[in-house]
């Protein structure tokens, strides 16, 4: 499963410059970290109020990786 471009998928979906986002995967065994960037007047888009939106791109990931015993953070930047 492509987790980098999963994730960069829902990021597109809700920013306004779907262009400015990137994300860097770094995998260290099991464990998978994922940077996720986006331009600076979309980050309040990806965070949301009191990070929610933050938490639930956070939990979809890792329930996304549950299935195949892999271990995901998500960083956003």
């Amino acid at each position: 499963m492509d987790y980098k471009q999963i994730l960069a998928d829902i990021a597109r979906a809700i920013v306004d410059t779907p262009d400015s986002v990137s994300v860097t995967e770094q995998i260290d065994g099991d464990n998978i970290e994922l940077t996720l960037s986006v331009a600076p007047e979309d980050m309040g888009m990806v965070i949301g109020r009191h990070g929610k939106i933050a938490k639930a791109i956070r939990s979809l990931m890792k329930a996304a990786a549950a299935n195949s015993g892999k271990r995901i953070t998500v960083e956003i930047r």
